[in-house]
């Protein structure tokens, strides 16, 4: 058996993506997402993948946004919960953990589980009608004025 490695170049980030896209499309709660509200083109999708992972990892500016546009339009055919984070998470941990051992693999982890939250709280917030965006947020007119109560 070989033994485990850190992650150090795009190979390794492409070899552990690709994995965890093989996992997380046959997994039963998150699978659906990808094989059947959006069909997701594996070839078009895991070199922008790569590109995001590799430019978090190792500070390259290779990945040009976009990200939250395409999981709100997908959030709005199926709604993502919370548990659809979680096991995102978990699937992606467990393949870190399958594969490497090192700094730049708990950063992995570590960004993923910040990244889950992160992107849920946006969605949610994707959810709301524009009027309350508008009415609640003080930096919409511009004005940075708070109310004396």
């Amino acid at each position: 058996m070989q033994e485990k490695k850190d992650i150090e170049m795009r190979e390794d980030i492409e070899g552990l993506i690709r994995a965890f896209y093989v996992q997380a499309m046959q997994d039963e709660l998150i699978g659906p997402f990808f094989t059947e509200v959006i069909s997701l083109d594996l070839d078009v999708h895991l070199p922008t993948m790569y590109d995001f992972w590799e430019s978090l990892l190792f500070h390259r500016s290779l990945y040009h946004g976009g990200m939250m546009q395409k999981h709100i339009l997908l959030n709005q055919k199926k709604a993502l919960q919370e548990k659809h984070f979680e096991r995102w998470v978990d699937l992606f941990e467990r393949e870190v953990t399958r594969q490497f051992v090192g700094p730049v693999a708990e950063e992995a982890k570590s960004l993923a589980r910040a990244i889950a939250p992160s992107m849920k709280v946006k969605l949610d917030r994707s959810l709301l009608p524009l009027s309350w965006l508008k009415s609640s947020s003080p930096l919409v007119d511009g004005s940075t004025k708070r109310n004396a109560s």
